[in-house]
């Protein structure tokens, strides 16, 4: 008897062994049994497992460390384009490369690529990690695990940081890519008329002024605001003598009212190069140049793309 009772404890035994080894090896699927638990009517209520979901801070901290790679400019190749390729933000490869003009990128160039978006700044005395977040409206825990900082940290002056998911500011952008325009008159001027509607000097009547009048001594130099190719030159009843300037992005310049034009057709100008003189020719009632900005044949107010 004794005999059979060894016999059936070991068989138990070996069981429960071998069963433990089983779930150890397969694993045991915690979420299947949950899910099928049911409500035993005893007030246990649901008997399932919480699931674990990682939420946004905790993602954050998992964060890839800050790494780049090398890329050579190749012939064609545009900053805003090569950005796209690589998942971040023209401003992103701008700051990290201390770019000036983006239109000058030379052909074997090499360009650092980050590995996530946003750029490089150097703290300012007084700033902090809390003020920059809010400053450039990005995440506090993840620029602190980017640079390896304590949210309550007082950055050093002078220290270079990374700023993730940040942005240039706008007219730093447009200055960089060329796209910001400067003032057609380089010394000193008084505006007598702005874009948009106004009383006619000659008529009285309500019309409206498609560009900015910028008053000045006759015979003063007028640069072209934006790096381009001369498109037109000519006089008309209205503007007088005149010079229309093409640029890139679908931007056109004009200039009216010369007293002489110094460029022609073709030729190829930049914001250093004299393009005319201030006169009063054409329909005007002094000296001044009027400037029009237009874009993809549209006029534009000048003052929201010059500095």
């Amino acid at each position: 008897m004794k005999k059979t009772h060894y016999l059936i404890a070991g068989i138990i035994g070996f069981l429960l062994v071998a069963g433990t080894v089983y779930f150890a090896l397969n694993g045991f699927n915690f979420a299947s049994v949950s899910q099928n638990s049911q409500d035993d009517g005893m007030g246990g209520g649901d008997t399932r497992l919480p699931t674990f979901r990682p939420d946004k801070e905790i993602s954050e901290i998992t964060l890839p460390p800050l790494d780049y790679i090398v890329y050579s400019v190749k012939k064609g190749d545009m900053v805003g384009e090569i950005a796209a390729r690589y998942g971040v933000s023209q401003d992103a490869i701008i700051s990290l490369n201390k770019l000036r003009n983006t239109r000058t990128l030379q052909i074997g160039q090499l360009l650092k690529i980050p590995s996530m978006d946003g750029i490089v700044y150097t703290p300012k005395k007084g700033d902090t990690p809390e003020k920059l977040a809010d400053t450039y409206k990005i995440s506090l825990e993840k620029l602190a695990l980017v640079n390896k900082i304590s949210d309550n940290n007082v950055l050093k002056a002078g220290a270079v940081i990374f700023l993730p998911d940040a942005k240039l500011d706008w007219v730093t952008l447009q200055e960089i890519n060329g796209d910001l325009f400067k003032s057609p008159i380089h010394g000193g001027y008084r505006i007598t008329s702005r874009y948009g509607w106004r009383r006619d000097p000659f008529t009285g009547n309500r019309s409206f002024h498609n560009g900015i009048d910028l008053a000045t001594y006759l015979g003063a130099p007028i640069y072209a605001a934006l790096p381009g190719t001369v498109a037109a030159t000519g006089y008309s009843n209205v503007y007088g003598n005149y010079v229309i300037i093409r640029h890139h992005s679908g931007y056109q310049t004009l200039y009216g009212h010369m007293n002489s034009i110094l460029t022609s057709r073709g030729k190829y100008v930049t914001p250093q190069t004299k393009i005319g003189t201030v006169g009063t020719t054409g329909r005007s009632t002094g000296p001044h140049v009027h400037f029009t900005v237009y874009k993809n044949g549209a006029t534009i107010n000048p003052a929201a793309v010059w500095n």
